[in-house]
């Protein structure tokens, strides 16, 4: 199995993989449309290998184009789990639906930028000061239903399979459960209802390469978000990520035998 990666820390110790910079990808078009896998490539590279040269990406096309940006992502939940995705208003930054959202939502709500990370603009809005801070920095009106928790569920994924799943509780300030605010990570065991939730995500969305953020209301889970490049702060030591993407890719690459029928043969009718 031939692999170029585009990341040079994601997948190092990776057999048989070339790393290029990613900004030098067109000076190796042949060996970029000939390789089995292309791992980790950036976003803007997308198009043109999916498209322009063929490549089987991975992390899968899907993981980047929901993941991308929190509008389509969480239009995404709600087409697919309705039920366990908070309850969402998504409005152009106008002055009707900066009034409409005000109007609608009950303090205190959350709001986000759409394309922040790792706890960076995601605000707590308390009050009408809060509000209109975040109304003139944002591109996009995004104002969800504030969840009572103190604590998140990080479900990590490759393929179809679950390679962790731990407890972030929240920081020392408040609100923020991400690691990267001031987070703190529990081993403690997870409830089955997160993990059969990110499962059923990444299932129906092809996602195969994703930290999944599942709240939990009492027994009930909610789907916050999906991080494709997830940090490894919850994985502990070792190669348990790369091994776990290695056996994924090997399982995608090894084609079904055409000579073994899936299900048995009948048997032939006999002449009478």
């Amino acid at each position: 199995m031939r692999c170029i990666s585009f990341d040079v820390f994601r997948t190092l110790g990776f057999p048989d993989t070339t790393v290029v910079k990613p900004e030098h990808f067109l000076k190796h078009k042949d060996a970029l449309a000939d390789a089995d896998w292309v791992l980790f490539p950036e976003y803007w590279q997308l198009n043109a290998l999916v498209y322009g040269l063929g490549c089987r990406v991975f992390p899968s096309e899907a993981s980047y184009r929901i993941g991308h940006d929190k509008i389509e992502m969480t239009r995404a939940f709600q087409t697919v789990v309705p039920g366990n995705t908070p309850w969402t208003l998504i409005e152009p930054n106008g002055p009707q639906e900066r009034e409409l959202i005000w109007d609608t939502m009950p303090l205190p709500f959350v709001a986000k930028h759409p394309k922040a990370s790792m706890g960076e603009g995601v605000w707590l809005i308390e009050n009408r000061a809060d509000w209109q801070r975040y109304c003139e920095s944002a591109p996009v009106l995004y104002a969800q239903e504030y969840l009572p928790i103190d604590r998140d569920i990080r479900v990590v994924i490759v393929g179809d399979q679950v390679v962790t799943a731990y407890w972030r509780h929240q920081a020392a300030q408040g609100f923020y459960n991400n690691v990267a605010r001031g987070g703190r990570i529990d081993t403690a065991e997870v409830p089955d209802a997160a993990v059969e939730l990110a499962l059923t995500l990444a299932r129906e969305l092809g996602v195969d390469h994703a930290g999944f953020d599942i709240a939990m209301v009492g027994e009930h889970p909610y789907v916050l978000e999906f991080n494709r490049l997830f940090g490894n702060q919850g994985l502990n030591r070792g190669t348990r990520l790369q091994d776990a993407i290695l056996a994924y890719l090997h399982r995608m690459e090894t084609p079904k035998d055409p000579d073994t029928p899936l299900d048995p043969v009948p048997p032939l009718p006999q002449a009478v």
